[in-house]
């Protein structure tokens, strides 16, 4: 019999004759489990490596110093994020819980962190699926035989619209022309335009003044304008006036969490072989697109700009802020899901080995995907004619306008463009199982007796999801977007950290704590234990609070483009990251008024324990069915075994 069936109670029905009657005992089922290791390595995978790796990651790289920027990510990442990982996973394999009954229980007066982790999740589920409709909207594009995002002659097109094909074309006619105003015209001409005297295709001339022709007139990429006017359809949308829905992109949302439903529909169990595709899958995508990437004119150019140390910047403390976003972003911690996957795994698991594993493959993947980035930026950058850092973009403008600029200048377009959008897709998707396992495990801990619809729960959860994302599909939903992703997952998720260690190092007891790990057979040598108690004790608490005031000092409100939000729309952002802090004070409130008042809300319930003891003295929900023998009506009442 495997660990998993082994761990996982099967329904049972026991028939007992009792005073002439037929009694029938229906026991709930358990908690799922990992069939292996592997699964649950390649789940934690699945969702720490995701979309952030490809797009936000390389942008800070370059922006923060090049290579010098490593330094300070990975000191957060030894002091801050390593930590949190790991005790992520070890609460949730020790307890066999969720986050909201495993720190309800490791500290009373606490017990609204776990659902401060639930309501970040919730809340970053609900816009992140936003990003995995963009790719799947791509995707669909990519099979058409004309890559539309690459041309100006779309209905929304304006007349700054900038096409480098079209460009081509028009030099392919005649080598003096250029492509401005949505046609072919004599570069000269266009200078005199400008009150010079003669001109080329790259430069007017007036007496001793020279001028980059380029420089005198604004150039919007096509491939901006339309993700911006096509794709989300903004088109002058503001949040006074929201606009429509866009149908394609409801459509996509819909497909998105359809595919997810059906990814999660069985809970761990379908999670454990999906992630065989979705962890790896990616790693296949990126090696192609490296190999090709190196391939192309000026690759070299986009690498060496991306890792070139620039050691001044070291000084600023804007890297190290932004290397300590980057490891709360990257890693997923702070969420609770991490709590959620370990709590499926033996009780004898190594989640010590599994984090330290999974975090460094994070940081790999950051790196190896930054120079398949860079260097098929330094191709367009060579292709345009332009530096480096004109043509690099952070976030969403990365992989939705820079990169589909770049791939339509290569041969085989539609290849390269199916294959990085499905590569975004897979990385989007396999981050949301987690979330979605982590919102169902806290509803089934609450509700054991929902365990045998575990399906429905999990419906119910994306419906939800999808019904919340819908602003987001209207022309002006990615200001809404915007003020979720400023707020959610950002300075208020550095306070939640901060309370994951104190309920572990201080309330609970780091000591306490290093015993319960030893119990799972993870034992330590005398310096590790001494790195993890320092981490757990000092380290992580002091490095994300630095971290959160200089976050809360400079503090910027949320814009999209030239775009300022009004003040009522920044409230409301702000009321978004308070609400994610709000049930550690009201369930703190909650267990003063209540009682007792005393140390005993800062120590562990009786029911705090290892999961192995739990299973064995578990009180299940059963349901009992008398069956009169001489009568045609049956009595059902719920009774606790």
């Amino acid at each position: 019999m495997t660990e998993a069936k082994e761990r996982t109670w099967k329904r049972k029905r026991v028939s007992l004759g009792v005073g002439g009657a037929l009694v029938e005992l229906e026991q709930d089922p358990e908690r799922g489990s990992w069939s292996n290791p592997i699964e649950f390595v390649l789940s934690c995978i699945g969702y720490a490596v995701g979309i952030g790796n490809v797009w936000r990651f390389p942008y800070l790289v370059y922006r923060n110093g090049g290579g010098a920027f490593i330094i300070p990510f990975v000191l957060m990442l030894i002091t801050m994020g390593l930590p949190i990982f790991f005790l992520e996973l070890a609460v949730g394999q020790y307890s066999g819980l969720g986050p909201n009954e495993a720190f309800k229980r490791m500290a009373p007066a606490l017990e609204g962190l776990g659902y401060c982790t639930l309501i970040v999740i919730l809340l970053v589920m609900v816009y992140y699926m936003v990003i995995v409709a963009w790719t799947l909207f791509y995707t669909f594009l990519s099979f058409l035989p004309k890559l539309s995002w690459a041309y100006c002659d779309n209905d929304f097109n304006t007349n700054h619209c900038y096409s480098g094909l079209q460009e081509i074309q028009c030099q392919t006619d005649d080598p003096e022309t250029i492509f401005y105003n949505k046609s072919c015209i004599s570069a000269s001409h266009v200078c005199r335009s400008f009150d010079f005297d003669d001109g080329n295709i790259t430069h007017c001339f007036k007496a001793d003044k020279v001028e980059l022709l380029r420089n005198l007139y604004t150039r919007i990429l096509s491939s901006e304008e339309y993700f911006n006017d096509y794709v989300l359809g903004i088109r002058g949308a503001t949040w006074e006036h929201f606009g429509g829905v866009r149908w394609e992109l409801l459509g996509c949302l819909t497909l998105a969490w359809i595919i997810c439903f059906l990814c999660l529909m069985r809970g761990v169990q379908s999670i454990g072989k999906i992630v065989y595709f979705t962890a790896l899958f990616p790693y296949a995508m990126l090696i192609a697109l490296l190999i090709r990437g190196v391939t192309l004119e000026g690759a070299l150019d986009g690498s060496l700009w991306f890792i070139m140390p620039k050691w001044s910047t070291l000084q600023s403390t804007n890297v190290w802020a932004d290397a300590a976003s980057q490891v709360f972003y990257s890693l997923g911690i702070g969420c609770g899901s991490l709590i959620t996957l370990s709590s499926y795994s033996n009780f004898n698991n190594n989640c010590h080995r599994d984090a330290i594993f999974v975090t460094f493959t994070n940081l790999a993947t950051s790196i190896f995907a930054g120079f398949v980035i860079f260097s098929i930026m330094g191709f367009l950058a060579r292709q345009m004619g332009v530096s480096v850092e004109e043509v690099i973009q952070s976030g969403a403008a990365l992989a939705f306008i820079a990169y589909p600029e770049a791939v339509v200048r290569m041969p085989l377009p539609n290849v390269w463009a199916v294959l990085f959008f499905v590569m975004l897709f897979i990385l989007g998707i396999g981050s949301q199982f987690a979330g979605v396992q982590a919102i169902n495990t806290a509803i089934l801990d609450l509700r054991p007796d929902l365990r045998k619809r575990e399906s429905l729960v999990v419906f119910g959860i994306c419906v939800t999801c999808w019904f919340l994302a819908i602003p987001m599909v209207f022309d002006g939903g990615i200001y809404l977007f915007t003020l979720m992703d400023w707020n959610t997952a950002s300075w208020a998720i550095l306070l939640i950290g901060i309370a994951e260690v104190g309920v572990v190092g201080w309330c609970y007891g780091c000591n306490k704590f290093l015993r319960n790990i030893a119990e799972m057979q993870m034992r330590f040598n005398l310096l590790l234990r001494r790195y993890w108690w320092l981490s757990w004790v000092v380290l992580a608490p002091v490095t994300c609070l630095v971290v959160f005031v200089y976050q809360i000092y400079t503090y910027e409100m949320p814009r999209y483009g030239k775009y300022i939000f009004p003040n009522w729309a920044n409230a409301i952002g702000i009321l978004i990251g308070l609400s994610t802090l709000a049930p550690m004070p009201l369930f703190f409130i909650r267990r003063v008024w209540k009682g007792p008042r005393d140390r005993s809300m800062f120590r562990p319930k009786k029911t705090w324990g290892p999961a192995v003891e739990k299973s064995k003295d578990t009180v299940s929900t059963v349901s009992v069915k008398v069956s009169e023998p001489l009568g045609n009506h049956e009595t059902q009442e719920n009774t606790a075994v």
